[in-house]
């Protein structure tokens, strides 16, 4: 992927090389064939969508297992509800 267009920004910089390498682990789980550095422009967005949504359904799972084992550090709001999206 062209480093030129993230848009979105990693909450902890440290962990974004774990992040890419969980990104490429979840893609050969549901069967993409694609390298660390591979051009993802050409898979079509609804396979790309569906990487994001396996990696926070797998990160969701491990926090809800630290939960029931009484690992889990409690976690706080970071970002708050803007006045203009509150309106109706």
């Amino acid at each position: 992927m062209a480093s030129g267009q993230r848009r979105n920004t990693i909450m902890v910089p440290q962990a974004r090389a774990a992040m890419d390498q969980f990104k490429y682990e979840i893609a050969n789980q549901i069967g993409l064939n694609v390298k660390p550095g591979d051009y993802w422009g050409d898979i079509p967005s609804r396979l790309n969508g569906a990487v994001g949504g396996h990696m926070v359904r797998q990160m969701i799972q491990a926090y809800q297992e630290s939960l029931a084992n009484g690992t889990a550090a409690p976690v706080q709001a970071t970002t708050q509800a803007q006045p203009s999206s509150l309106k109706s």
